[in-house]
């Protein structure tokens, strides 16, 4: 398949008149159009990474809003998210994993790195099949086309002193072995689109062992398996691991020797200026999920000093209360803009326009969290990216160079019109070509859920 961009992102620049020669879901050739090509009106852009999704998360956005615990802070609202977790089973984890993915491709998201942490049933008993919900979670992505990095989570105790799980979150808890044996089950049901990764929950719930044999699993092979974690998210956890540790969560993994480029390191929000120099040092990728951060009270990651670092960076809806990796990439700058007084921050001279320079950076940051190798408008990559529809009057009298600027800072509906993955148009006109029927699917589970949860 032979397809023809007016306007195309390529990694050396802005071009128009491209030609993606599509074999086997991949790029096999970029070149100059020559007209006999299928033609794709508009923007073309490489589909983003969304680096951090906890899936089930999506049916209950919008309802913890309310001051209904004592803690007004990311702990008060863990409490809301444990009582909805232990009310799922593998058909609603199904569903709502295939609604959200639906949303990621329309708002232009072509990948999800899925952070998987229920693996039992409610109460703690292991399921006989022990894949039986991270294969439901694979199997929402397949029925929305998304390319999917699943990642099995280790977690093991509450908090860095060993605290045993207990009630709700004892649908989490796999030990070493167990959790070993469903990373490799589920590698042996990958397909073209659901690769396996590894996850570790948080250094406050693996001990040091643990995290170690993991780290070993996942450095085992040539080209080494994605490792995410959570980390410093919060300020009470910095309090914690200072306490037990006498060093800070980032300090006292870095000083370990363990962290890789091959490591995503999910939120960072409370770390000092030395933790992101060491950050960037080590190469990994450091997940950054504003629209969450920001819902939860989290705190603010200094992404200028990570930039200058040498620092790279991917982006994730994390809870899902939005699904849109424009407000992701505005949110960053904008958070800076607040912070510092100043404005067009997150640019460097070799591409000063802001919106143009996240979106390259997210690209290459998700990419590498993803382990899928580049992704991007160049031969060998995914076939998988979106269309803009530059006809729309939000981009009127814009030059090429401010197209992106005004999709990500000047957002207006209906500017995304398709978004293909692996080779295959998967929205047209800006609807999932699925979505009445995962729509319907995911209505009729959360209202089950809802009835549930008033009996």
């Amino acid at each position: 398949m032979k397809l023809r961009c007016e306007l195309a992102l390529l990694p050396d620049g802005l071009q128009r008149d491209i030609c993606l020669e599509i074999e086997a879901g991949r790029i096999a050739a970029v070149g100059p159009a020559r007209g006999d090509e299928q033609r794709l009106a508009g923007f073309v852009l490489p589909g983003l990474a969304n680096l951090h999704s906890h899936g089930f998360q999506r049916a209950m956005a919008g309802s913890a809003e309310v001051a209904a615990t004592a803690e007004h802070s990311f702990w008060g609202w863990r409490e809301v998210m444990y009582r909805f977790a232990s009310r799922l089973g593998p058909d609603e984890l199904a569903a709502i994993a295939a609604f959200a993915s639906l949303e990621m491709l329309e708002a232009g998201y072509t990948e999800v790195a899925e952070f998987h942490y229920l693996h039992n049933q409610p109460g703690g008993r292991p399921y006989a099949d022990m894949t039986t919900l991270g294969r439901a979670v694979r199997e929402g992505a397949r029925a929305a086309g998304i390319r999917q990095l699943l990642l099995p989570t280790l977690y093991q105790q509450g908090n860095f002193d060993g605290t045993p799980l207990a009630g709700t979150q004892l649908r989490y808890g796999l030990e070493l072995e167990a959790f070993l044996q469903l990373y490799e089950a589920l590698r042996a049901g990958e397909c073209t689109l659901c690769s396996t990764g590894l996850a570790v929950h948080s250094l406050r719930a693996v001990p040091l062992a643990a995290l170690e044999s993991v780290v070993a699993v996942a450095a085992a092979s040539l080209k080494p398996a994605p490792l995410h974690l959570h980390i410093a998210e919060q300020r009470r956890e910095v309090e914690d691991c200072l306490a037990f540790r006498g060093q800070r969560p980032v300090e006292w993994l870095l000083g370990t020797g363990l962290v890789a480029p091959h490591w995503c390191l999910v939120h960072a929000t409370h770390v000092d200026a030395g933790e992101l120099r060491g950050l960037a040092a080590s190469g990994a990728v450091v997940g950054l999920c504003p629209s969450t951060e920001a819902n939860l009270g989290d705190g603010r990651f200094a992404l200028d000093e990570f930039l200058a670092a040498g620092g790279r960076f991917g982006i994730g809806s994390d809870s899902h209360v939005t699904i849109d990796p424009r407000e992701e990439l505005r949110a960053l700058e904008y958070t800076l803009r607040l912070w510092r007084e100043r404005r067009v921050l997150a640019v460097d001279a070799a591409t000063p326009h802001c919106g143009e320079f996240l979106y390259r950076q997210a690209l290459v940051g998700g990419a590498q969290a993803c382990g899928g190798g580049p992704r991007g408008l160049l031969a060998g990559a995914p076939a998988d990216f979106i269309v803009l529809d530059t006809k729309q009057p939000a981009f009127a009298g814009l030059p090429d160079a401010a197209l992106l600027d005004a999709w990500i800072f000047a957002p207006r509906p209906g500017a995304l019109r398709e978004a293909w993955v692996a080779g295959e148009r998967l929205v047209a006109e800006g609807r999932h070509r699925h979505r009445e029927a995962i729509a319907a699917r995911y209505r009729d589970c959360v209202t089950r859920l809802a009835v549930h949860a008033a009996n």
